[in-house]
Protein backbone atom coordinates (compact mmCIF):
# COMPACT_ATOMS: atom_id res chain seq x y z
CA UNK A 1 0.00 0.00 0.00
CA UNK A 2 1.67 3.39 -0.81
CA UNK A 3 1.88 6.25 1.75
CA UNK A 4 -1.64 8.30 0.74
CA UNK A 5 -3.44 5.15 -0.24
CA UNK A 6 -6.59 4.87 1.99
CA UNK A 7 -6.77 1.45 3.65
CA UNK A 8 -9.79 -0.33 4.03
CA UNK A 9 -11.30 0.33 7.78
CA UNK A 10 -13.80 -1.44 10.81
CA UNK A 11 -15.17 0.53 12.89
CA UNK A 12 -17.19 -0.84 15.82
CA UNK A 13 -19.44 1.30 18.14
CA UNK A 14 -19.66 0.41 21.81
CA UNK A 15 -22.66 2.50 23.17
CA UNK A 16 -22.55 2.40 26.95
CA UNK A 17 -20.56 5.15 28.97
CA UNK A 18 -20.60 5.51 33.24
CA UNK A 19 -22.09 8.76 32.80
CA UNK A 20 -22.96 11.13 30.02
CA UNK A 21 -20.46 14.31 29.95
CA UNK A 22 -21.65 17.35 29.41
CA UNK A 23 -20.22 18.37 26.02
CA UNK A 24 -20.36 15.32 24.66
CA UNK A 25 -23.12 14.93 21.63
CA UNK A 26 -21.89 11.35 20.26
CA UNK A 27 -24.27 8.73 20.57
CA UNK A 28 -23.36 7.39 23.98
CA UNK A 29 -25.75 6.02 26.71
CA UNK A 30 -25.82 5.27 30.41
CA UNK A 31 -27.61 2.35 31.82
CA UNK A 32 -28.51 1.35 35.86
CA UNK A 33 -27.62 -2.48 34.89
CA UNK A 34 -24.50 -3.32 32.86
CA UNK A 35 -25.09 -4.64 29.59
CA UNK A 36 -25.27 -8.79 29.08
CA UNK A 37 -21.52 -8.62 27.02
CA UNK A 38 -22.10 -12.36 25.60
CA UNK A 39 -25.82 -11.16 24.21
CA UNK A 40 -23.91 -7.92 22.71
CA UNK A 41 -20.69 -10.43 21.46
CA UNK A 42 -22.96 -12.36 19.55
CA UNK A 43 -24.47 -9.63 17.78
CA UNK A 44 -21.44 -7.60 16.73
CA UNK A 45 -20.13 -10.75 15.16
CA UNK A 46 -23.51 -11.80 13.24
CA UNK A 47 -23.82 -7.85 12.04
CA UNK A 48 -19.66 -8.23 11.31
CA UNK A 49 -20.75 -11.77 9.10
CA UNK A 50 -23.58 -9.97 7.42
CA UNK A 51 -21.10 -6.93 6.14
CA UNK A 52 -18.49 -9.42 5.33
CA UNK A 53 -21.22 -10.54 2.73
CA UNK A 54 -21.31 -7.30 1.18
CA UNK A 55 -17.54 -6.06 1.04
CA UNK A 56 -15.76 -9.95 0.72
CA UNK A 57 -12.07 -9.93 0.23
CA UNK A 58 -11.04 -7.10 1.24
CA UNK A 59 -7.59 -6.26 3.57
CA UNK A 60 -8.12 -4.77 6.73
CA UNK A 61 -5.48 -2.15 7.66
CA UNK A 62 -7.13 -0.79 11.18
CA UNK A 63 -10.07 -1.39 13.33
CA UNK A 64 -10.98 0.78 15.72
CA UNK A 65 -13.40 0.07 19.07
CA UNK A 66 -14.81 3.60 19.86
CA UNK A 67 -17.61 4.76 21.87
CA UNK A 68 -19.56 5.16 23.90
CA UNK A 69 -16.87 3.73 26.35
CA UNK A 70 -15.06 0.60 24.29
CA UNK A 71 -12.70 0.12 27.76
CA UNK A 72 -16.42 -1.23 29.23
CA UNK A 73 -15.99 -4.16 27.25
CA UNK A 74 -15.03 -7.27 28.68
CA UNK A 75 -11.65 -8.59 27.12
CA UNK A 76 -13.66 -11.65 26.02
CA UNK A 77 -16.21 -9.22 23.90
CA UNK A 78 -12.94 -7.85 21.96
CA UNK A 79 -11.44 -11.21 21.44
CA UNK A 80 -14.57 -11.93 20.13
CA UNK A 81 -15.15 -8.87 17.85
CA UNK A 82 -11.82 -9.15 16.60
CA UNK A 83 -11.50 -13.31 16.10
CA UNK A 84 -14.60 -12.50 13.78
CA UNK A 85 -13.12 -9.50 11.41
CA UNK A 86 -10.14 -11.74 11.48
CA UNK A 87 -12.47 -14.89 10.25
CA UNK A 88 -14.05 -12.76 7.86
CA UNK A 89 -11.27 -10.60 6.25
CA UNK A 90 -8.13 -10.84 5.41
CA UNK A 91 -5.88 -8.58 8.45
CA UNK A 92 -3.05 -6.70 6.56
CA UNK A 93 0.28 -7.64 8.79
CA UNK A 94 0.58 -4.50 10.42
CA UNK A 95 -3.12 -3.80 10.86
CA UNK A 96 -3.85 -0.96 13.66
CA UNK A 97 -6.50 -2.46 15.92
CA UNK A 98 -7.15 0.78 18.83
CA UNK A 99 -9.67 0.72 21.65
CA UNK A 100 -10.90 3.99 22.99
CA UNK A 101 -10.47 4.02 27.01
CA UNK A 102 -11.47 6.15 29.62
CA UNK A 103 -8.91 6.70 32.74
CA UNK A 104 -11.47 6.07 34.88
CA UNK A 105 -12.31 2.46 33.81
CA UNK A 106 -8.74 1.23 33.46
CA UNK A 107 -7.34 -1.81 35.35
CA UNK A 108 -4.36 -3.50 34.34
CA UNK A 109 -5.52 -7.01 34.06
CA UNK A 110 -8.06 -5.66 32.05
CA UNK A 111 -5.36 -3.89 29.50
CA UNK A 112 -3.45 -7.02 29.72
CA UNK A 113 -6.52 -8.67 28.36
CA UNK A 114 -7.03 -6.41 25.62
CA UNK A 115 -3.90 -6.28 24.55
CA UNK A 116 -3.85 -10.50 24.48
CA UNK A 117 -7.68 -10.44 22.53
CA UNK A 118 -5.23 -8.35 19.45
CA UNK A 119 -5.71 -4.41 20.41
CA UNK A 120 -2.40 -3.03 19.89
CA UNK A 121 -2.89 0.85 19.82
CA UNK A 122 -4.88 2.73 22.55
CA UNK A 123 -6.39 6.16 22.69
CA UNK A 124 -7.43 7.64 26.61
CA UNK A 125 -9.57 10.33 26.90
CA UNK A 126 -7.60 12.24 29.52
CA UNK A 127 -8.68 15.80 28.19
CA UNK A 128 -7.10 17.74 30.42
CA UNK A 129 -4.33 17.76 33.02
CA UNK A 130 -5.91 19.72 35.43
CA UNK A 131 -8.40 18.35 38.23
CA UNK A 132 -10.86 21.77 38.66
CA UNK A 133 -11.45 21.55 35.17
CA UNK A 134 -12.01 17.45 34.89
CA UNK A 135 -14.48 17.71 37.56
CA UNK A 136 -16.99 21.11 35.42
CA UNK A 137 -16.34 18.48 32.20
CA UNK A 138 -18.19 15.88 33.74
CA UNK A 139 -14.73 13.83 33.66
CA UNK A 140 -15.03 10.82 36.55
CA UNK A 141 -11.30 10.54 36.62
CA UNK A 142 -8.38 12.93 38.17
CA UNK A 143 -4.89 14.04 36.95
CA UNK A 144 -3.38 11.09 39.09
CA UNK A 145 -6.21 8.19 37.48
CA UNK A 146 -5.11 9.89 34.33
CA UNK A 147 -1.04 9.78 34.56
CA UNK A 148 -1.49 6.45 35.96
CA UNK A 149 -3.72 4.98 33.46
CA UNK A 150 -0.93 6.82 30.81
CA UNK A 151 1.87 4.62 32.69
CA UNK A 152 -0.27 1.07 32.34
CA UNK A 153 -1.17 1.92 28.69
CA UNK A 154 2.72 2.37 27.85
CA UNK A 155 3.70 -0.49 29.38
CA UNK A 156 1.09 -2.88 27.89
CA UNK A 157 0.32 -1.52 24.32
CA UNK A 158 2.97 -0.77 21.49
CA UNK A 159 1.43 2.30 20.93
CA UNK A 160 -0.52 5.53 22.31
CA UNK A 161 -3.11 8.25 21.83
CA UNK A 162 -4.74 10.36 23.98
CA UNK A 163 -7.04 13.69 23.96
CA UNK A 164 -6.85 17.11 25.42
CA UNK A 165 -9.47 19.31 24.94
CA UNK A 166 -8.50 23.34 24.79
CA UNK A 167 -11.09 26.43 24.69
CA UNK A 168 -12.14 25.62 28.16
CA UNK A 169 -13.79 28.34 30.28
CA UNK A 170 -11.75 31.05 31.31
CA UNK A 171 -8.54 29.40 29.89
CA UNK A 172 -5.68 31.68 28.97
CA UNK A 173 -2.58 30.88 26.51
CA UNK A 174 0.14 30.54 29.33
CA UNK A 175 -2.10 28.28 31.02
CA UNK A 176 -3.06 25.74 28.25
CA UNK A 177 1.21 25.87 27.28
CA UNK A 178 1.78 24.67 30.56
CA UNK A 179 -0.42 22.15 30.25
CA UNK A 180 0.44 20.92 26.87
CA UNK A 181 4.28 21.14 27.76
CA UNK A 182 3.00 19.08 30.91
CA UNK A 183 1.20 16.34 28.27
CA UNK A 184 4.20 15.82 26.38
CA UNK A 185 6.21 14.73 29.07
CA UNK A 186 4.22 11.59 29.30
CA UNK A 187 3.25 11.39 25.31
CA UNK A 188 4.20 8.38 23.16
CA UNK A 189 3.81 9.84 19.59
CA UNK A 190 0.27 10.63 19.31
CA UNK A 191 -1.66 13.67 20.71
CA UNK A 192 -5.74 14.87 19.78
CA UNK A 193 -6.44 17.88 20.69
CA UNK A 194 -9.46 19.18 20.19
CA UNK A 195 -11.00 22.69 20.55
CA UNK A 196 -14.15 22.58 23.20
CA UNK A 197 -17.15 23.39 20.82
CA UNK A 198 -21.11 23.68 21.94
CA UNK A 199 -22.81 20.92 20.84
CA UNK A 200 -26.64 21.58 20.80
CA UNK A 201 -28.50 19.12 22.74
CA UNK A 202 -25.91 18.97 25.54
CA UNK A 203 -25.31 20.21 28.79
CA UNK A 204 -23.01 22.39 28.15
CA UNK A 205 -25.35 24.17 25.67
CA UNK A 206 -28.36 24.76 27.67
CA UNK A 207 -25.63 26.69 30.14
CA UNK A 208 -24.24 28.23 27.41
CA UNK A 209 -27.32 29.71 26.46
CA UNK A 210 -28.47 30.49 30.29
CA UNK A 211 -25.08 32.37 30.35
CA UNK A 212 -23.56 30.06 32.90
CA UNK A 213 -20.87 28.95 30.44
CA UNK A 214 -18.35 31.10 29.03
CA UNK A 215 -15.98 29.90 26.25
CA UNK A 216 -12.96 32.06 25.08
CA UNK A 217 -13.80 34.71 22.40
CA UNK A 218 -12.64 33.76 18.68
CA UNK A 219 -9.51 35.90 19.04
CA UNK A 220 -8.26 34.03 21.94
CA UNK A 221 -9.26 30.61 20.73
CA UNK A 222 -7.30 31.17 17.85
CA UNK A 223 -4.69 31.87 19.70
CA UNK A 224 -4.66 28.40 21.47
CA UNK A 225 -5.10 26.99 18.69
CA UNK A 226 -1.55 28.63 16.88
CA UNK A 227 0.41 28.15 20.39
CA UNK A 228 -1.13 23.95 19.93
CA UNK A 229 0.21 24.08 16.77
CA UNK A 230 3.37 25.71 17.17
CA UNK A 231 4.55 24.18 20.37
CA UNK A 232 3.87 20.43 19.19
CA UNK A 233 5.49 21.44 15.92
CA UNK A 234 8.82 21.99 17.91
CA UNK A 235 8.29 18.79 19.89
CA UNK A 236 8.77 17.02 17.10
CA UNK A 237 4.69 16.02 16.55
CA UNK A 238 3.70 17.99 13.61
CA UNK A 239 -0.53 18.41 13.04
CA UNK A 240 -1.25 15.87 10.45
CA UNK A 241 -4.77 16.90 10.43
CA UNK A 242 -6.13 19.61 11.87
CA UNK A 243 -6.97 18.48 15.71
CA UNK A 244 -4.14 15.36 14.97
CA UNK A 245 -0.43 15.87 15.88
CA UNK A 246 2.19 12.61 15.44
CA UNK A 247 5.26 11.88 15.46
CA UNK A 248 5.95 11.29 11.76
CA UNK A 249 4.79 7.58 10.83
CA UNK A 250 2.79 7.21 13.94
CA UNK A 251 -0.18 8.74 12.64
CA UNK A 252 -3.69 7.17 13.68
CA UNK A 253 -4.29 4.84 9.90
CA UNK A 254 -7.61 4.54 11.13
CA UNK A 255 -8.83 8.20 10.81
CA UNK A 256 -6.74 8.18 7.78
CA UNK A 257 -8.83 5.60 6.09
CA UNK A 258 -11.94 8.61 6.55
CA UNK A 259 -9.60 11.33 5.44
CA UNK A 260 -8.24 9.77 3.04
CA UNK A 261 -11.82 8.52 1.52
CA UNK A 262 -11.41 5.13 1.69
CA UNK A 263 -13.90 2.57 2.56
CA UNK A 264 -14.87 1.22 5.86
CA UNK A 265 -17.70 -0.83 7.66
CA UNK A 266 -19.56 0.25 10.55
CA UNK A 267 -21.02 -1.77 13.07
CA UNK A 268 -22.72 -1.12 15.95
CA UNK A 269 -25.88 1.11 17.38
CA UNK A 270 -24.83 4.77 15.61
CA UNK A 271 -21.96 3.72 13.72
CA UNK A 272 -21.73 4.86 10.05
CA UNK A 273 -19.74 3.07 7.03
CA UNK A 274 -18.88 3.83 3.64
CA UNK A 275 -19.12 0.59 1.22
CA UNK A 276 -18.22 0.54 -2.85
CA UNK A 277 -20.68 -1.30 -3.97
CA UNK A 278 -21.68 -2.66 -7.36
CA UNK A 279 -23.70 0.36 -7.96
CA UNK A 280 -21.25 2.78 -6.37
CA UNK A 281 -20.37 3.65 -2.90
CA UNK A 282 -22.82 3.49 -0.54
CA UNK A 283 -23.47 6.05 2.99
CA UNK A 284 -24.60 3.53 6.06
CA UNK A 285 -25.80 4.18 9.40
CA UNK A 286 -26.71 1.77 11.94
CA UNK A 287 -30.16 2.36 14.52
CA UNK A 288 -28.99 4.65 17.11
CA UNK A 289 -30.98 3.20 20.63
CA UNK A 290 -28.62 -0.03 21.57
CA UNK A 291 -31.66 -2.03 22.50
CA UNK A 292 -33.63 -1.45 19.42
CA UNK A 293 -30.49 -2.50 17.70
CA UNK A 294 -29.80 -4.86 19.44
CA UNK A 295 -33.20 -6.33 18.47
CA UNK A 296 -32.56 -5.40 14.82
CA UNK A 297 -29.51 -7.70 14.51
CA UNK A 298 -31.36 -10.74 16.42
CA UNK A 299 -34.07 -10.60 13.82
CA UNK A 300 -32.67 -10.02 10.93
CA UNK A 301 -28.89 -10.47 11.11
CA UNK A 302 -27.79 -6.41 10.92
CA UNK A 303 -28.74 -3.41 12.44
CA UNK A 304 -28.62 -1.13 9.32
CA UNK A 305 -31.09 1.81 9.01
CA UNK A 306 -29.71 3.98 6.42
CA UNK A 307 -27.93 2.63 2.90
CA UNK A 308 -28.22 5.23 0.44
CA UNK A 309 -26.04 5.87 -2.70
CA UNK A 310 -23.98 8.63 -3.30
CA UNK A 311 -24.49 10.90 -6.31
CA UNK A 312 -20.66 11.66 -7.86
CA UNK A 313 -21.85 15.76 -6.20
CA UNK A 314 -22.17 14.01 -2.91
CA UNK A 315 -18.54 12.29 -3.25
CA UNK A 316 -16.79 14.70 -4.64
CA UNK A 317 -18.17 17.21 -1.32
CA UNK A 318 -17.34 14.20 1.21
CA UNK A 319 -13.68 13.57 -0.53
CA UNK A 320 -13.06 17.65 -0.44
CA UNK A 321 -14.46 18.16 3.11
CA UNK A 322 -12.52 15.48 4.64
CA UNK A 323 -9.21 15.52 2.29
CA UNK A 324 -8.64 19.51 3.33
CA UNK A 325 -8.31 18.73 6.69
CA UNK A 326 -4.95 16.62 6.30
CA UNK A 327 -1.79 18.82 6.00
CA UNK A 328 -1.07 16.45 3.19
CA UNK A 329 -4.13 17.78 1.21
CA UNK A 330 -6.40 15.78 -1.38
CA UNK A 331 -5.34 14.31 -4.85
CA UNK A 332 -6.54 16.85 -7.76
CA UNK A 333 -7.05 13.94 -10.28
CA UNK A 334 -8.82 11.78 -7.50
CA UNK A 335 -11.18 14.49 -6.86
CA UNK A 336 -12.04 14.66 -10.30
CA UNK A 337 -12.62 11.13 -10.76
CA UNK A 338 -14.67 10.89 -7.41
CA UNK A 339 -16.62 13.35 -8.63
CA UNK A 340 -16.73 13.64 -12.13
CA UNK A 341 -15.78 17.52 -12.17
CA UNK A 342 -12.81 19.97 -11.46
CA UNK A 343 -12.61 22.36 -8.96
CA UNK A 344 -13.22 26.20 -10.09
CA UNK A 345 -9.94 27.65 -11.39
CA UNK A 346 -10.96 31.15 -10.52
CA UNK A 347 -12.29 30.13 -6.88
CA UNK A 348 -9.25 28.23 -6.50
CA UNK A 349 -6.51 31.48 -7.89
CA UNK A 350 -8.29 33.44 -5.27
CA UNK A 351 -7.70 30.91 -2.34
CA UNK A 352 -4.20 30.83 -3.61
CA UNK A 353 -3.86 34.74 -4.01
CA UNK A 354 -4.86 35.17 -0.38
CA UNK A 355 -2.64 32.59 0.98
CA UNK A 356 -5.01 30.14 2.13
CA UNK A 357 -4.57 27.08 -0.16
CA UNK A 358 -1.48 25.94 -2.49
CA UNK A 359 -1.22 23.16 -5.23
CA UNK A 360 1.68 21.18 -4.86
CA UNK A 361 4.02 19.77 -7.27
CA UNK A 362 2.72 16.18 -7.41
CA UNK A 363 -0.70 17.70 -7.49
CA UNK A 364 -2.00 17.97 -4.59
CA UNK A 365 -4.21 20.83 -2.98
CA UNK A 366 -3.57 21.68 0.45
CA UNK A 367 -4.78 24.16 3.10
CA UNK A 368 -1.79 26.39 4.39
CA UNK A 369 -1.84 27.56 7.84
CA UNK A 370 -3.82 30.35 7.58
CA UNK A 371 -6.24 28.16 5.61
CA UNK A 372 -6.46 25.77 8.41
CA UNK A 373 -7.60 28.52 10.80
CA UNK A 374 -10.77 28.85 8.47
CA UNK A 375 -10.96 25.30 6.96
CA UNK A 376 -14.51 25.45 6.70
CA UNK A 377 -15.09 28.62 4.97
CA UNK A 378 -12.30 27.36 2.08
CA UNK A 379 -14.36 23.88 2.22
CA UNK A 380 -17.60 25.97 1.85
CA UNK A 381 -16.39 28.27 -0.93
CA UNK A 382 -14.91 24.78 -3.14
CA UNK A 383 -18.00 23.24 -2.78
CA UNK A 384 -20.35 25.95 -4.02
Amino acid sequence: MSATEPGFGIYLHWPFCAAKCPYCDFNSHVRHDPPDQARWARALTAAIAHDAALVPGRTVTSVFLGGGTPSLMAPATVGAVIDAIAGHWRLASDVEITLEANPSSVEAERFRGYRAAGVNRVSLGVQALNDADLKSLGRLHNVEEALKAIGLARETFPRLSFDLIYARPKQTVEAWTAELRRALDFAADHLSVYQLTIEEGTRFADLHRLGKLVTPDEDTAADLYEATRSLLEAAGMPAYEVSNHAVPGAECRHNLVYWRYGEYVGIGPGAHGRLVLGDGRHATADEKVPERWLQRVETQGHGRTVDDLLTLDEQGDEYLLMGLRLAEGLDLARFETISGRALDPSRLADLTGHGLVETTSDGRLRATPAGFAILDAIVADLAA
